[in-house]
């Protein structure tokens, strides 16, 4: 699996779902998505951008099994995280409700960026 390019393939897809949901929160007047909209596009698109070009500029890093771990633990848990913010900013589900998944998902990124920190640690010069 090339990391870089599943980070880099996969970041569009949320910079669209981000465009989408903000060009709905302009059109309808209603900002109550805006938490949601800033963690796609955060999370899901600039961070994923990065994460790819920078295994694209380091490939030793990217061909480790870490940075496999890597990305596999920021797709799950920025998934988890934007759907459960969608779903709660629009109100079909209460702030009890995202628990366990939403902190689950909040440390299955941070681990993540963990894996991340630890791999530019140990490789970029």
């Amino acid at each position: 699996m090339n990391v870089s390019r599943g980070f880099l393939v996969i970041a569009p897809l949320y910079m669209i779902v981000g465009a989408l949901i903000g060009m709905h929160m302009g059109a309808s007047g209603d900002f109550t998505l805006a938490p949601a909209h800033a963690h796609l596009n955060l999370l899901g698109f600039t961070l994923m951008m990065i994460f790819g070009l920078t295994y694209h500029m380091l490939p030793e890093a990217g061909a480790s099994v870490l940075a496999r771990v890597h990305f596999w633990l920021h797709q799950a848990g920025t998934l988890v995280l934007t759907v459960m913010l969608v779903l709660l900013f629009s109100g079909r589900i209460s702030e009890a409700q995202m628990v366990p998944l939403a902190p689950v998902a909040e440390v299955v990124i941070l681990v993540g960026l963990l894996c991340f920190a630890w791999i530019m640690f140990r490789r970029a010069r």
